[in-house]
């Protein structure tokens, strides 16, 4: 079976035991990174260009501060946001005195976190509701949020995560509040920043700081921990060096889902049903707050290690037991992204790193097939539609290139505010939450 076909297997497999059971359509965007949670969309007609002026359908602004991305179903698109009471510079700083580092931190007063409904075709805001009230929330880097985790929509539910300081479920026929789950605890350092995924009737999410590491299933009609499972693999003694913010994926693996699970020093792998862990796979050096979400073919997944200098890992999903010398493939270390997750197309690799430079390679071998610079630095993970590779740099622009064995740039397109955020796409429109607006995008 060739390299495509393998891929194709994969997409098809993903649609069939992804989510709750609701069909996956050109319509759906229901978590992070879209149906298959590898950022393809199957829409036709995406615009390749826009600005301010041309092809804005419609520009909401957005309270608070959130990263989360948007994830859409029928006429209803949801995102999370942290409303904050800011402290004066005084309060501030003594609340950083008292940390052992406090390099790039910041600390808000008190949070509100919320989850917002906004209409599809108007734009208007429907819902904003309140989910947890924190009063002294632990410090987050600069350029993170308390609403960076992306939610998730499984039927009739929303389920909104923020980390430490909470997971809850959402009626979205009426906007009532199903349950609320905060008993799950860790120190996050630097904010939260893991998305959940939900699996039949599981919210399935990574709890790794830097006191402890597991990954648990929450039950999704009660919020109740369902499974719980410890990270089994030999970790730097330094705590700071233990946490992550990875997103797991789910896969097949001879008719067995699998969470393929990425965290500080290893990738792992999990039985969906139990919890139990199946296999894992070192990363052959350092390799810790863990951000991209892995991207995978029928029998190989592939993972960005982040911090300090981040390594992309090819292991074949078909192992059991630690698998760092049988299963991992090919390792490489030029540029690989921190922060934007992968794109796995046509036979090639797409990334971006934090600083702008975008290779192509070959997933069988790891090597180049070209490179090349874009201007900015990079923190949303890129999208494919129709062989159009789109990626968004913190500095409000997005550079669509065309898919292919060369470099080819297609346009250049530039909105007002920066994205922090991963783009979403729901019939032939992309739905782009800047810092401080979400965006209706379409061909006009």
């Amino acid at each position: 079976m060739s390299f495509v076909s393998r891929f194709a297997c994969v997409l098809m497999t993903a649609h069939c035991i992804w989510g709750s059971g609701t069909a996956v359509a050109q319509d759906e965007w229901t978590q992070f990174r879209g149906p298959e949670g590898q950022g393809h969309s199957a829409a036709t007609g995406l615009p390749v260009t826009w600005s301010e002026t041309a092809n804005v359908v419609w520009k909401t602004a957005t309270p608070g501060e959130g990263h989360s991305s948007p994830v859409i179903s029928g006429n209803q698109i949801w995102l999370t946001t942290a409303i904050t009471k800011e402290l004066t510079a005084e309060q501030e700083k003594e609340r950083l005195a008292k940390l052992k580092n406090s390099d790039g931190l910041k600390v808000a007063g008190t949070l509100t976190l919320q989850a917002i409904c906004i209409n599809r075709e108007t734009g208007a805001v429907e819902q904003a509701v309140d989910l947890f009230e924190v009063g002294e929330p632990e410090p987050k880097h600069s350029l993170n949020s308390y609403a960076s985790p992306t939610p998730v929509i499984s039927g009739d539910k929303v389920f909104c995560h923020f980390g430490t300081y909470g997971t809850a479920a959402i009626d979205r026929t009426n906007g009532n509040v199903l349950w609320r789950n905060d008993k799950l605890k860790i120190d996050h350092q630097n904010g939260p920043g893991s998305s959940p995924v939900a699996w039949h009737d599981r919210v399935i999410i990574h709890f790794d700081g830097t006191d402890q590491q597991f990954i648990a299933a929450l039950d999704g009609a009660t919020g109740e921990v369902a499974w719980q499972t410890s990270r089994s693999g030999k970790m730097d003694e330094t705590p700071e060096l233990r946490k992550a913010y990875g997103t797991p994926l789910i896969v097949s693996v001879k008719g067995r889902a699998l969470v393929i699970s990425p965290a500080a020093n290893w990738v792992y792998a999990y039985d969906a049903e139990t919890g139990s862990e199946v296999w894992k796979a070192s990363y052959g050096q350092l390799g810790f707050s863990t951000v991209p979400r892995p991207v995978a073919s029928n029998d190989t997944v592939y993972v960005a290690t982040s911090y300090m200098q981040s390594r992309l890992v090819a292991v074949r999903l078909d192992g059991d037991g630690d698998v760092s010398e049988t299963h991992v493939t090919w390792k490489a270390d030029k540029q690989i992204p921190q922060k934007p997750s992968l794109l796995l197309y046509d036979d090639r690799l797409y990334f971006v790193s934090d600083k702008g430079i975008v290779r192509c390679v070959n997933p069988v071998t790891g090597e180049d097939v070209w490179f090349d610079r874009l201007s900015g630095d990079y923190s949303a993970s890129p999208l494919e539609s129709e062989g159009h590779l789109y990626f968004f740099s913190q500095n409000g622009t997005c550079t669509v290139l065309q898919a292919g064995d060369e470099f080819r740039e297609l346009a250049k397109n530039t909105l007002d505010a920066d994205f922090m955020a991963s783009p979403a796409v729901a019939g032939q429109a992309l739905f782009l939450r800047s810092t401080t607006h979400l965006y209706r995008i379409e061909n006009r």
